[in-house]
């Protein structure tokens, strides 16, 4: 007999769950996140977005839904979906709370039961993806949706490093848990691995580069990809507006000017990065047929 019905019911409809998880804060876990998301939507996948990082949730704001209202319906909670297609939903914390200021003061018996929550309640329909976005490191958040999802087989984790030193070492404690508690590693993206010139496109190696690929190597896990930093990625995520194609050499006082496109998701494919995040998201897919075919 199943130990959690409810969430089995809820990912019965859903092809793939995937965690996104980092060693520590700051290596842009969420943006890797919504990346992955969007580049997964624009190869024709139906995706939902999981922020269990209770107490700073950041995907509601990066997706630009921020201000939108979750509803129950007799089905259960329905996620906000980013785009009028409604092949991208997201579901937060950061939707319940009075304001983006608001803290969540919560010991982990009130966090292991918002998780157990959302896992039990949210109607994500058919999915082919659902991405959860983990806060930093291997605490309640991560031993509680590890344990509602374990019998139900997910998928695997990505896991998201920079590529100095110190972000690493952190990424051999969260590699040392995924083994632990019996979560397959899918394979891991080193973020921040050089920073593009938004003039002359040059891309300077600010924290080093190839420390992830190297660990993946050493730790024999796949390696998906590297992204650098680009400020055109961080305006899109930054305004309020995600249908303005960023373009950080453009005057502010331009904006009126800006080409406008129909959502996030089309905004996205005219930043750099999403080329980058493209080969990642089918790198992932490859890493789950074999997966699958393995099985």
């Amino acid at each position: 007999m199943s130990s959690h019905p409810k969430v089995g019911e809820r990912l019965a409809s859903i092809k793939h769950v995937v965690l996104v998880l980092s060693g520590k804060g700051g290596v842009g876990k969420s943006s890797c996140t919504v990346q992955l998301a969007l580049s997964l939507v624009n190869q024709g996948h139906r995706v939902g977005v999981l922020d269990i990082d209770l107490c700073g949730p950041s995907i509601p704001r990066m997706l630009g839904v921020e201000s939108h209202q979750i509803h129950q319906a007799s089905s259960g909670w329905v996620p906000v979906y980013a785009d009028s297609d409604k092949r991208l939903s997201c579901m937060s914390i950061a939707f319940l709370l009075p304001s983006r200021d608001s803290s969540v003061v919560w010991r982990g018996p009130k966090k292991n039961a918002m998780i157990k929550l959302f896992l039990s309640d949210v109607y994500w329909g058919e999915l082919d993806y659902l991405l959860i976005d983990t806060p930093p490191g291997t605490s309640d958040e991560h031993l509680a949706v590890v344990e509602y999802l374990q019998e139900w087989n997910p998928d695997g984790a990505v896991i998201i490093t920079t590529p100095q030193a110190v972000a690493l070492a952190d990424v051999k404690k969260e590699i040392n848990f995924c083994e632990k508690v019996g979560l397959p590693i899918l394979g891991l993206v080193e973020n921040m691995s050089g920073f593009v010139c938004p003039h002359c496109a040059e891309c300077t190696n600010v924290f080093s580069t190839g420390g992830g690929e190297g660990l993946a190597k050493h730790m024999d896990i796949s390696f998906l990809g590297r992204a650098p930093i680009d400020p055109n990625l961080v305006m899109l995520l930054e305004q309020e507006d995600k249908t303005l194609v960023p373009n950080v050499n453009e005057p502010k006082e331009n904006e009126d000017e800006r080409e406008k496109t129909a959502s996030i998701v089309e905004t996205y494919q005219r930043c750099e990065l999403s080329k980058i995040f493209s080969v990642i998201a089918k790198h992932l897919e490859e890493k789950l047929d074999e997966k699958a075919t393995a099985s």
